[in-house]
């Protein structure tokens, strides 16, 4: 199993575009990006690629990435930058089978199958197929599942990939806050790596409106707000699942510029082989 990250940033990426802050311009002098989320998964054994996420900048990501076009995909939640790149399926696929939650959401009135299935309904090269949270699929010859995490008021998955044959394993956090449920972490448990979101460092929840949540024992926010954990709290995670590698994701240009670029957090065209 190859994984590739085509986007590590947030909803504005790094650099932000027209922004002149520290980190953007030292991510410009740097020459690295961080553009909003996606995740290329090759698996080598059947010639197949799974993606997680269309992220709006779907373009850009596979024009300057040296993997295959998806030959399937799986979208966690229904916010912008990880469902809009859909669109480039037009005229790039013939057909394109896309996977996500079956499950309602009480806000909506949808789940996130139906809500991509309702909002892409022009293209005829996509097909959606709804899933039980829990519930492996197989989908490009890999195991996939889906599991509820905390990120509201929508709802939002994190997911499993697993290989069948030789037991490499991917988890995904998802966007989410700490509050990660505990059936939710048996089944991202034990990972050989692990992607989560890390929105910004702890020290910043004091700027948030909502300040920080689900403290740690020395009273580090592992909460940046209510949506999203803050690289503790996703470090904290990592730890309590067992990560054998650990990439912060889903991150934000508000890091500071002599922490935006340390270990472990994650810039685009990443790879790794598990």
């Amino acid at each position: 199993m190859r994984v590739t990250l085509l986007g590590t940033g947030d909803t504005t990426g790094t650099p932000t575009v027209g922004c002149d802050c520290d980190t953007c311009r030292s991510a410009r002098e740097r020459g690295v990006e961080r553009s909003r989320f996606s995740v290329h998964v090759e698996n080598e054994r059947t010639d197949e690629s799974l993606l997680v996420d269309f992220s709006p900048d779907f373009r850009h990501q596979f024009l300057t990435q040296d993997v295959p076009l998806p030959d399937a995909g799986v979208v966690t939640h229904v916010h912008f930058d990880h469902v809009d790149g859909l669109g480039n399926a037009y005229r790039v696929f013939d057909e394109l089978p896309v996977h996500a939650a079956d499950e309602t959401d009480p806000r909506t009135g949808e789940s996130v199958a139906e809500t991509v299935a309702d909002k892409y309904d022009y293209l005829e090269q996509v097909g959606v197929y709804g899933h039980a949270p829990f519930e492996s699929f197989r989908v490009c010859g890999l195991d996939v599942t889906l599991v509820p995490v905390e990120h509201p008021p929508l709802l939002c998955y994190g997911l499993a990939v697993e290989d069948p044959e030789t037991g490499a394993k991917l988890s995904v956090s998802g966007d989410t806050n700490y509050a990660v449920p505990e059936e939710s972490r048996e089944v991202l448990r034990d990972p050989d790596l692990f992607l989560a979101d890390a929105i910004v460092p702890a020290s910043l929840c004091e700027h948030h409106p909502l300040g920080g949540k689900h403290h740690d024992e020395n009273g580090v926010p592992r909460t940046f707000g209510t949506k999203h954990m803050t690289r503790e709290g996703a470090l904290s995670l990592a730890d309590d699942l067992n990560a054998s590698e650990t990439r912060l994701v889903h991150t934000a240009h508000f890091y500071p510029p002599d922490e935006a670029f340390e270990e472990p957090l994650a810039v685009d065209g990443e790879v790794y082989d598990l």
